[in-house]
């Protein structure tokens, strides 16, 4: 759907802008019948979503806490005859990177549909205290604080390896769920909407997505949050103009009404094409940064032999200050201390696996922002709109196709073991690997293009502000040469 900026007119665009038409209402513009089934599908059913959330609460919370309990499996354990193992793999191998895929089709639909998190955090938010949430909460850069502290403290306790880990680490995340629903918001999902590390990422990288919820009569003002209406997530539904927010529980349909929304299809990536109609958000992009500089150092630290390096240094340097505290193990809520497995970490490795993954977040970070300041910068001056501010949060969108093939390959590898189980090789994996970030890297570029399009730079002209953003995307791929074809 298309509308205009309040302040210009259909005949008087914006500079740099594509003209726009007037505010064309939806129901006006027609949507495919298989579309309009599914929405009638779901609006029926939708009062029924609350058995669907039990059951995937007691299996979530069977699959976290249920490995925890069980004796540790023998070393040659597989998916197929131990069930911690397969436990494991459902949760790295298959519902992580597979949830990150599904917003490319389905939007947010599993935040809505199946979340048991969100689910528990509404239901208790029902019976709770309902005090106003807090600005702290509300404030934007919450969740990647959120999700940056889940990401290093799974890596220190081993979450991917581990029962105990992950029914500690999911565990909390139920728990913190449970509680911020109990104390704040007015039968809200305050979680959902500031705090899950989960929720951000499939926020961000649903504006990829190929499902949108639309206003059929589109509210000129931008995009806001309000407690007021049927949204759990608080938005002004008259004036959405963004993906990231909408959890898709269609408690906002109802396709007899000439009111609310509807759900509609879209080319993926459309979204960020015209990231200027769609209320551009400079914490998204930092989290683009942040978030692809912690996958790497997450990952990165396993394999890199300059960690080892680092780590016997550190830890000589410590011991001529007689610090010997620093060689003890530390507590098993903190690090990884598993002796029967064979892993205890020390309080030398809780630091230099948290200084090694905050040091590459930072740099990766530190980089993409330069890149993405160049690109703007050469924006601006080959007749690009708008100030350096705008252009330079607009361009820090095309990373996100690099930004969520980064995730998967480092955080949800164990998608990729299962092509080994198939009868691929490694080398077929990592071709497999390499094939997803190139492709990646290629929608990167389109978006990047598109972007400098709507801010009105022209023609070949466009090649030198997409030039750091595509060095920006090889200069990651790079990075990730260990995790996709080994070193």
């Amino acid at each position: 759907m298309t509308r205009v900026s309040p302040c210009c007119s259909s005949l008087d665009p914006m500079p740099g802008k594509d003209p726009a038409p007037a505010i064309i209402p939806l129901a006006a513009t027609g949507r495919p019948a298989a579309v309009r089934a599914i929405e009638r599908f779901f609006v029926a059913q939708r009062n029924r979503l609350v058995w669907v959330h039990l059951v995937m609460f007691v299996l979530f919370t069977g699959l976290i806490f249920g490995p925890a309990f069980l004796p540790a499996p023998p070393e040659d354990a597989t998916i197929f005859s131990h069930v911690t193992p397969l436990a494991n793999f459902i949760l790295w191998g298959l519902w992580f990177p597979l949830v990150f895929v599904s917003v490319i089709f389905t939007g947010r639909s599993w935040c809505g549909l199946l979340c048991p998190m969100g689910a528990a955090s509404e239901w208790v938010n029902k019976h709770g205290f309902k005090r106003a949430i807090p600005a702290w909460v509300r404030w934007p850069g919450t969740p990647v604080i959120s999700f940056l502290l889940v990401t290093i403290w799974g890596q220190t306790v081993g979450v991917r390896d581990h029962a105990q880990a992950i029914a500690l680490v999911f565990g909390s995340t139920l728990a913190a769920a449970v509680l911020l629903g109990l104390f704040f918001g007015r039968n809200k999902r305050a979680w959902c909407r500031h705090m899950c590390p989960i929720g951000l990422l499939l926020g961000v990288f649903s504006r990829l997505g190929a499902v949108q919820f639309a206003p059929k009569h589109k509210q000129p003002g931008g995009d806001r949050w309000t407690e007021r209406g049927p949204c759990p997530t608080m938005i002004d539904l008259a004036r959405k103009e963004e993906s990231r927010h909408c959890i898709e529980c269609f408690r906002c349909v109802n396709p007899h009404a000439k009111g609310g929304l509807a759900l509609t299809l879209r080319r993926p990536g459309r979204e960020i094409e015209t990231i200027a109609d769609h209320h551009p958000d400079r914490t998204e992009v930092w989290f683009f940064f942040l978030g692809t500089g912690a996958a790497l150092g997450g990952f990165l630290w396993l394999v890199l032999p300059i960690f080892q390096t680092w780590r016997q240094a550190v830890g000589e340097w410590a011991i001529e200050r007689d610090w010997y505290w620093i060689g003890l193990p530390g507590p098993g809520w903190l690090m990884s201390v598993h002796p029967a497995q064979r892993e205890v970490f020390r309080w030398l490795d809780f630091f230099m696996i948290s200084g090694f993954m905050l040091g590459f977040t930072a740099v990766f970070a530190l980089l993409l922002a330069g890149l993405t300041a160049a690109g703007a910068v050469l924006s601006g001056r080959l007749g690009g709109a708008g100030d350096f501010k705008a252009r330079f949060v607009e361009l820090g969108y095309q990373f996100a196709p690099v930004a969520m093939i980064s995730l998967i390959i480092g955080l949800g590898g164990k998608l990729f073991d299962g092509l080994g189980w198939l009868g691929l090789g490694a080398a077929g994996i990592g071709l497999t690997k390499g094939a997803l970030f190139v492709a990646a890297l290629g929608w990167s570029l389109w978006l990047g293009g598109a972007i400098l399009r709507r801010q009105g730079v022209t023609g070949w002209r466009r090649l030198g502000p997409l030039a750091p953003g595509v060095l920006g995307s090889c200069l990651v791929g790079l990075a990730w040469w260990p995790a996709i074809f080994g070193l």
